[in-house]
């Protein structure tokens, strides 16, 4: 197949630390190369990929001050994408409500990835676009009545996450993430003070969660029982996690996913989170991490999440969050959506020579 991938600007694919969604893009689209299928991804133009890469913009935009408006560069690598359209047997999009209109005036198929949670505003630009190819990424994200084509669960590369099969000693509480007020690193402290363990937090802090970050963690940053780590790379990144005890994900929203659960119990350890949005299909609870109702909850559950086996997490994410499982379900999709335009197609041509 020849398959137009069209990541995000505001990230390089992959990420060189935080990033979700083109982490998903990159594993994505270097996994169909080596299948055979003719990819081309379109992204910032300090992306590193195995398929061949046009970009609007030299690096990810997160990096240039000067970029004020970025709906302008969305804009342009959509134009793009939709002029060569007729290159492709399929485009498939990662860019939310952005691309949903230039979809309408093609004939080759787009299938858009839903990265975010639906909001009070974007639900109506779905709604009016609501018979396009959607794929969800948990069943929880399903709040609005779309034609969703599957769910495909976001997948990692277990290789890329050696297991630790004991963690650090002493133990410690990790949280990994945005500090944001949806992410919860609030409830991440609270939770480490109340059981009485080191935390040690990483993630980035964006321009609008400036704020937030100073008055809700940096007073509670001590270097001692809460630390903050910064922006990590993929290596640290993995290191904090797997030398953890347990990982927090104390969230307030309704998360779509939540790669770092997944990346977290690929080295071994557990997760305890809230029962929102994704998590109960992420987490096997009373296996891999408990699913809790409060962040009091969490606190209590420390001492039987400590008690859960290691090498069960790492098994749970081989079978259930691989790259192998991902793309197998995006290429069934593909082939489904390719095969439906030629069949309508097919009806419609015969209903001419009817006519």
């Amino acid at each position: 197949m020849k398959i137009a991938q069209v990541a995000p600007l505001w990230e390089r694919v992959p990420p060189p630390t935080y990033g979700g969604i083109e982490l998903v893009v990159s594993r994505l689209t270097d996994e169909l190369v080596r299948r055979g299928h003719e990819v081309t991804l379109f992204a910032s133009g300090d992306s590193q990929t195995l398929a061949s890469l046009k970009a609007v913009y030299p690096h990810a935009l997160r990096l240039d001050p000067n970029v004020k408006e970025y709906a302008v560069y969305e804009m342009l690598i959509l134009s793009q994408v939709y002029q060569q359209a007729a290159e492709f047997d399929i485009i498939h999009s990662h860019m939310g409500i952005s691309a949903l209109p230039f979809a309408s005036f093609v004939q080759k198929p787009t299938v858009h990835t839903l990265h975010g949670s639906f909001t009070r505003d974007n639900r109506h630009a779905y709604t009016h676009h609501c018979h396009q190819a959607y794929i969800s990424i948990s069943d929880a994200q399903r709040t609005v009545d779309l034609n969703y084509a599957r769910t495909v669960y976001n997948g990692i590369e277990p290789l890329d996450y050696y297991f630790v099969a004991q963690p650090q000693e002493p133990p410690y509480l990790a949280f990994l993430g945005r500090f944001s007020q949806e992410k919860g690193p609030h409830h991440a402290i609270a939770i480490a003070k109340q059981a009485g363990f080191q935390l040690k937090m990483a993630g980035k802090v964006d321009v609008v969660d400036s704020e937030f970050f100073d008055i809700e963690i940096a007073p509670h940053i001590d270097g001692k029982q809460i630390q903050y780590l910064g922006e990590i790379n993929h290596k640290e990144k993995v290191e904090l996690l797997g030398n953890a005890a347990i990982t927090l994900f104390p969230i307030t929203w309704q998360e779509p996913f939540g790669l770092v659960m997944i990346e977290s119990m690929a080295t071994g350890t557990p997760v305890i989170a809230m029962n929102l949005g994704s998590v109960p299909e992420v987490i096997a609870h009373g296996e891999t991490g408990f699913v809790c109702q409060t962040y009091e909850e969490m606190a209590a559950r420390i001492p039987q999440a400590l008690e859960l086996n290691r090498q069960g997490c790492r098994e749970y994410v081989e079978k259930n969050f691989s790259v192998t499982q991902m793309v197998d379900g995006y290429e069934a999709v593909y082939e489904k959506i390719i095969q439906d335009r030629i069949d309508l197609n097919g009806h419609i041509q015969a209903a001419k020579i009817r006519i």
